[in-house]
């Protein structure tokens, strides 16, 4: 490295003026790199607040096109699609999840519709659908993983005749990349995406999501602990993309985002792959409620996401899409 000493070097001279600033940016951030992560509900009612997440609400069928087109128009090119499902839809293996006709289904089918250029993301997961709210079959108390995977491919193939882009599978079962690949693959969808959820951590960051989605209030005993990964833990975040890369992921996602821009790094300097981040949903409410009390600057947002990109992330889901395309714009 050379060598480099005061006066002759002054770091500051390229700091001095904003464009001079940019112009040496070692990283930046467009709206390419963002996911607007959206919240459905069959309600009557367009919009429906969320009390633990500042400025984002549950969406019906008009709204959330209606949603999507102000996306659009403001540089945004991706969605995920995350459903409440009414309580007496609910059971113990999440059946909803397999009917063609349930919320998600009705979404993806009407934005392939309207929006077709739309990246549109699907979420591989039961715990919406579950009046136990885990991931999986529970089972004497633990959710059973190989009889979740069949599920979990129903799920996956019922979601891509949809009309999905990209599924992304969030439950942490062992092997669920592969029984999705294998079933895309016999029935033709051989250009759908698996954007895995490598390394999911069991955090409290989650908390507001589930209170949006409705999956937190039945959780009882069983804990997510056991097929979410231990967030003490960054050689296991390896082993897991590893694993899901082997077995046919054409993405991996780490989450939560901010608290874990480590595993970030690490996962894209070992793979090379296209990498995502989920800045979740306690990660944005504690930035974006600590903005509208004035307690932090609005630009805290947008340094947490390029913080993101700085780390290694190839792109950011983020509740907080829609404000920083328009601070960007």
């Amino acid at each position: 490295m050379i060598k480099r000493t005061y006066p002759q070097s002054r770091l500051r001279r390229t700091r001095a003026k904003s464009f001079l600033r940019d112009l040496v940016a070692e990283n930046h951030l467009s709206t390419d790199d963002l996911i607007q992560p959206i919240f459905i509900s069959d309600q009557s009612e367009k919009t429906v607040k969320i009390p633990s997440m500042p400025g984002i609400y549950r969406h019906n069928l008009d709204s959330l096109y209606s949603e999507t087109e102000a996306l659009i128009k403001v540089g945004i090119k991706s969605v995920a699609i995350f459903p409440a499902i009414d309580a007496d839809k609910k059971d113990q293996k999440g059946s909803h999840a397999f009917d063609d006709d349930n919320i998600v289904c009705l979404a993806l089918k009407g934005l392939v519709e309207r929006f077709p250029e739309v990246i549109k993301i699907a979420d591989v997961a039961l715990d919406p659908f579950t009046d136990h709210g885990h991931d999986g079959v529970l089972l004497d108390g633990k959710v059973d993983n190989d009889q979740t995977l069949e599920l979990l491919q129903n799920q996956a193939l019922i979601l891509a005749q949809s009309g999905a882009d990209v599924l992304a599978p969030s439950d942490m079962m062992d092997g669920r990349v592969k029984v999705i690949r294998d079933i895309l693959e016999s029935n033709s969808f051989v250009d759908t995406i698996i954007l895995s959820y490598a390394a999911k951590y069991a955090s409290s960051f989650y908390g507001p999501f589930r209170e949006a989605v409705g999956s937190s209030a039945n959780l009882g005993k069983a804990s997510k602990k056991t097929y979410q990964m231990n967030f003490a833990n960054l050689d296991e975040a390896l082993h897991e993309a590893a694993m899901d890369i082997e077995e046919g992921a054409d993405i991996v996602m780490v989450k939560p985002g901010t608290a874990y821009l480590d595993v970030v790094n690490a996962i894209k300097s070992e793979f090379q792959i296209p990498t995502f981040v989920y800045q979740v949903s306690g990660e944005y409410s504690m930035l974006q409620l600590s903005i509208e009390k004035g307690w932090l600057d609005k630009d805290v947002m947008l340094e947490s996401l390029l913080c993101c990109k700085r780390a290694g992330a190839d792109a950011i889901l983020t509740y907080a899409a829609k404000q920083i395309a328009l601070e960007l714009n």
